[in-house]
């Protein structure tokens, strides 16, 4: 067994405290990892906030060369973060290898962003009094971050706080998932290499009882959080005066009009359904079908879901591991038993081993019912009828949450509508909410949190915008 240390200041420190992290598909130990205390975590933040002034006057060229070396860093070692991927978190390997591509991309597209990061040129004299004066605005680091991740993916989540934090010039203390730290410590491995100051950036494990020294402590400028709404609405709570980010999950639909290309929709749910055991946070969780070809998808989605093979997240045939631990797969249990108490029909799936639980998918569901409306985050899809568009929009936005839906038309008319009237942050048009592009403005409305990701986007959530005004 490993025991890997906190990357504190540049160096990597054993710490007062460690805890064990499992490998979710066979439960073995893989590692013991060093946690920071409050006193730890306190020194992290002063070492970052000396960081932060000396990354605030790093010239631009000098950051965007930092971000391509860890971008390429990550290509070098692409293999190692894979499996690191995958045994801690128990994601089947072909999915852990296009986390890693995706994380490679986003340091790239970092870098170039870093490059031309800027405000604008403002026209004063668009009246009287501002004749003969020049505006322009600047983007101005924060300070020090403080980047909060989940378990689900470890590396591209982490890199979607780390990277617009370091282009936007400022420093950034990760806390990892206390069930996935092993692949950000590895990323920390990488960005010792990059030339960046090496303080600029600390993987820091943390029991969540020392939080109030993060969330008390005014050189934490912003808080970027990647977690459940619960935990999200309660750090917004307690921050004070400090910016904060949140991403916060959601139950997502798909909305399958009748002009759809019912085959098309089918394998594209299928995978939005159930990559990563449903652990995902725009995951399809309702399947929202025009009753004309509800039958048709139905009985195509079914047998596909059945046909998911299960086993090994190692194994390269793999599309179907375990969950994170056994108590997330009697959670989604409980809540389709529920369901079905409570006149649901049980069309596949809802087999479980341990925290390996199978492909499921109810019907004759209602709103009341938990695997409609809240988040179960876990390989199960309920299926819902309508009978008009107008109504399928109604449904998908019948809940608190509003991160991404997505939409399967044929009819221009009902693409625009679905954009104007769907209550989420994104609104994907012939795929599934799943999809996600890493440089494109990611985040949700209502009980899905606030803020962006998405390297321009989540560097503006990053920075103060400052005006300046020249008077000739």
């Amino acid at each position: 067994m490993q025991k890997k240390k906190s990357l504190i200041g540049g160096e990597w420190r054993e710490t007062s405290e460690s805890f064990e992290v499992k490998n979710p598909f066979d439960n073995e130990v893989i590692a013991e990892v060093c946690s920071v205390n409050a006193d730890e975590c306190d020194e992290a933040i002063s070492i970052a906030n000396q960081a932060a002034e000396e990354m605030k006057n790093l010239p631009r060229f000098r950051i965007a060369k930092g971000l391509r070396k860890i971008s390429e860093g990550i290509e070098k070692r692409k293999k190692e973060f894979a499996e690191s991927i995958s045994k801690e978190s128990a994601k089947p390997i072909n999915v852990a290898r296009g986390e890693v591509e995706r994380d490679i991309s986003t340091f790239a597209w970092a870098a170039s962003e870093a490059e031309r990061f800027t405000g604008d040129v403002i026209p004063i004299d668009t009246q009287a009094g501002g004749k003969g004066k020049t505006g322009w605005t600047q983007r101005i680091p924060r300070g020090v971050i403080y980047g909060i991740t989940p378990f689900n993916f470890p590396l591209n989540l982490v890199g979607h706080k780390v990277a617009p934090a370091l282009a936007s010039g400022n420093s950034i203390i990760i806390k990892p998932s206390q069930k996935t730290p092993l692949t950000a410590l590895l990323l920390g491995e990488v960005f010792l290499r990059s030339g960046l100051p090496k303080s600029a950036l600390q993987v820091a494990p943390m029991n969540t009882d020392y939080m109030d020294t993060v969330l008390n402590d005014e050189r934490i400028k912003m808080i970027s959080f990647t977690g459940s709404d619960k935990v999200g609405w309660m750090l917004k709570e307690k921050c004070g005066k400090k910016a904060i980010s949140l991403e916060l999950g959601g139950n997502a639909p798909v909305i399958i009009d009748q002009s759809a290309d019912v085959s098309k929709a089918v394998d594209r749910t299928t995978m939005g359904a159930f990559v990563y055991a449903g652990q995902v946070c725009i995951s399809v969780q309702r399947v929202l079908l025009h009753e004309k070809i509800s039958d048709e998808f139905t009985d195509k989605f079914i047998k596909k879901a059945k046909k998911l093979k299960k086993g090994n997240p190692l194994d390269d045939s793999t599309q179907l591991s375990s969950m994170i631990d056994e108590s997330a797969a009697e959670k989604a249990e409980s809540w389709v038993n529920d369901a079905l108490q409570n006149g649901a029909e049980l069309l596949c799936g809802n087999n479980r081993s341990g925290s390996m639980l199978d492909a499921t998918v109810v019907t004759n569901v209602n709103p009341e019912m938990r695997v409609v409306s809240d988040e179960i985050f876990a390989p199960v899809a309920a299926i819902e009828k309508f009978s008009d568009f107008e109504e399928g929009i109604s449904m998908a936005n019948h809940t608190r949450y509003g991160l991404q839906a997505g939409v399967f038309t044929q009819s221009l008319n009902n693409s625009q509508f679905a954009a104007n009237n769907l209550e989420y942050g994104g609104v994907i048009i012939n795929d599934v909410p799943t999809f996600r592009v890493d440089n494109m403005p990611y985040g949700g409305i209502k009980d899905s949190g606030f803020g962006r990701e998405g390297l321009k986007y989540a560097m503006e959530e990053m920075s103060e915008l400052r005006l300046i005004v020249l008077n000739s």
